[in-house]
């Protein structure tokens, strides 16, 4: 197996069947996986004719399979977008991980906070937030046909705020110095905005090396500067 074209999250996976830590960079998670895999290799049993024979027609019926499935849509790829690749997750002991599941309850629960006259014009139904101060305003007021205010009440359980949905603890990232000293089991970074494609692409590099997740990972073609 080719433990080197595939992603950090798939190593860990791995390496969480077996039992093995999962700390580390991505080149000591090949290693860990190869050192494995040589000692479980054992001889394969020699195959009669017969099964010889079987085994090559099940085979080309599914080469023919497969190729009439992707002859027939050749924009399969495009409307797919790649092939998927398994992403990041923080370890969590089960008191975080119920926490979590709570909070999700809870903002379900949640009503839509809109801001004063978000359905006379366009640009606050977009806006974020904010608290009415009008002296007849209707919101202010508690009107009933009004949207709520955002109050103390709605807060979400504080020993997992802050967190990522995910589990992660956000940190941001301007440069490829800051992932040094990050924790890729409990922390995930998010890259600035005005980070430009050019450093965005070696702060992914560097990222999948020590194996952090990027919460707003681009794609970027990397063709003339960028590659």
């Amino acid at each position: 197996m080719e433990y080197d074209k595939m992603t950090v999250a798939q190593l860990k996976d791995l390496l969480r069947e077996n039992d093995l830590p999962v700390s580390g960079k991505k080149s000591e998670l090949v290693e860990r996986l190869s050192s494995i895999s040589s000692e479980k290799e054992t001889p394969k049993e020699e195959l009669s004719e017969e099964e010889i024979i079987d085994t090559e027609e099940d085979s080309i019926e599914e080469e023919s399979f497969s190729e009439d499935f992707f002859e027939e849509d050749e924009d399969f790829y495009d409307d797919f977008g790649g092939i998927h690749t398994a992403r990041q997750k923080p370890i969590l002991d089960e008191e975080t991980k119920t926490m979590l599941k709570f909070r999700a309850a809870q903002k379900k629960k949640q009503p839509a906070f809109r801001r004063q006259e978000w359905f006379r014009y366009k640009r606050l139904s977009h806006s974020g937030w904010r608290k009415p101060k009008g002296y007849q305003s209707k919101q202010r007021l508690n009107m009933k046909y009004r949207t709520p205010m955002a109050r103390i009440g709605f807060g979400k359980i504080s020993a997992v705020r802050g967190l990522h949905s995910s589990g992660f603890e956000e940190v941001l990232i301007h440069k490829i110095e800051d992932l040094e000293s990050l924790n890729p089991e409990k922390q995930a970074i998010r890259i600035g905005s005005s980070v430009g494609n050019r450093k965005r692409l070696s702060i992914h590099d560097r990222a999948d090396d020590l194996g952090l997740r990027v919460l707003n990972r681009r794609r970027i073609d990397r063709r003339g500067d960028l590659q």
